[in-house]
């Protein structure tokens, strides 16, 4: 039996005959499938499609899989290795403030380390190890507050935080994928020094305030080879450091540089960079363009066939959340929230903070929600750039926004 449905209420499983209204605003080639995918299911979720028919006959019917509790979206760990805990010590308003003040040292040491290396200097990858390890421990009280603060960058300081938040979004990958402390950590130390080849870079051209010219573009990808080449000069860089460094814009169907390799021939420390590198690159402001919205990101990486390993983007959705902190949202009571913190063991009702009515179009009492209590649910993403909240950032995180 044919059935509609609100998107929001897909489960893995469920036979998808097909989505309401135009063919464009839904992510995938096929209208008729059985939803398998993790990845499928978070594209469908964030589209603009707001309705779909399910063939109950094919698959599960929405009682079956009970809508009012939604299950996370699961990531199976390595053979043999558990799950690392997912359970915060610390809470998230606590953790951001201990969590800028590693953004801090983090921007200083990178800004270092790209002085040294633009004056010829060596680079020692070893003097990073407390920097890491502050935020491996940052990340494991709380695993969003860090992750969330180093997206916000300055046109100044981009490339500097670029590889602090590569570096926290490695960690937190990690101890989804259920990665050991060392491992967590040696993915940490990867995901700080993957872009040391652009302190190697024509500054005019790194820090171009437009679209790169195809002569430009070319000398830009050769940062993958210059910073292996730099680090590899060191002595003090472990075989999966300068793999990550190398390897960090490859792509699972082979399209990727320098070296085009695919499936297997990808590590998988350099498949987990090459989720994290993408998203805080294109969430991030930068001279000449705004950055996307989290949740929006998320989205349109999912639709990106053949770039990304599945599992290990499935993992990076469930450590950041389906709709990741910063996102703008709209509640069914018709009221605007930004996205503050996740409830992990719901991926789609996380903590949030409501701030505007759509009903009455004008601000109202910023009010702190957390949507597992029920009373109000999430319906759609927004787009922040037609919104265009100046003050989105300052409400969702405070002063360490600041």
């Amino acid at each position: 039996m044919l059935k509609k449905i609100a998107v929001t209420e897909l489960r893995l499983g469920m036979h998808v005959e097909r989505f309401e209204g135009a063919w464009i605003d839904h992510p995938f080639w096929r209208s008729r499938f059985v939803l398998t995918s993790e990845a499928d299911l978070l594209a469908a979720r964030s589209s603009a499609v707001r309705e779909c028919w399910i063939d109950t006959d094919a698959g599960p019917d929405v009682a079956v899989v009970a809508p009012a509790t939604p299950e996370p979206i699961a990531v199976p760990a390595p053979p043999g290795e558990p799950v690392a805990a997912q359970a915060a010590s610390t809470s998230f308003d606590d953790e951001l403030r201990r969590a800028a003040e590693v953004c801090q040292r983090g921007r200083a040491a990178v800004m270092s380390m790209f002085g040294e290396a633009r004056l010829g200097h060596a680079v020692d990858p070893q003097r990073c190890l407390p920097l890491v390890q502050d935020i491996a421990d940052s990340v494991a009280r709380n695993r969003g507050a860090l992750v969330s603060l180093a997206r916000l960058k300055t046109a100044d300081d981009y490339s500097y935080m670029h590889s602090v938040a590569v570096c926290a979004l490695m960690v937190s990958l990690g101890r989804t994928l259920g990665l050991d402390d060392a491992a967590c950590r040696e993915a940490g130390l990867a995901g700080l020094l993957h872009d040391m080849g652009k302190a190697l870079m024509p500054i005019e051209v790194l820090n171009k305030p437009g679209k790169l010219t195809d002569a430009e573009f070319a000398i830009m990808r050769t940062h993958p080879e210059r910073g292996h080449e730099l680090l590899s000069a060191s002595q003090g860089a472990t075989q999966s450091v300068l793999d990550v460094c190398l390897h960090h814009h490859e792509r699972i169907d082979g399209t990727g540089y320098p070296h085009r390799l695919a499936d297997e021939q990808i590590t998988l420390l350099a498949r987990m960079g090459a989720v994290c590198d993408v998203y805080d690159a294109i969430t991030s402001n930068r001279p000449y363009k705004a950055g996307w919205d989290p949740a929006d990101s998320l989205a349109r990486m999912a639709s990106w066939t053949g770039h990304f390993d599945t599992q290990v983007f499935a993992g990076f959705v469930k450590s950041l959340g389906i709709y990741p902190s910063g996102s703008l949202v709209r509640l069914a009571s018709g009221r605007l929230a930004v996205v503050e913190q996740q409830n992990p063991q719901v991926l789609t009702a996380p903590v949030v903070k409501v701030f505007f009515s759509t009903q009455t179009n004008l601000p109202v009492s910023v009010e702190r929600v957390d949507l597992t209590r029920g009373g109000d649910r999430i319906v759609c993403r927004e787009s922040r750039s037609v919104w265009n909240f100046p003050q989105l950032e300052s409400i969702w995180l405070g002063a360490a926004a600041t």
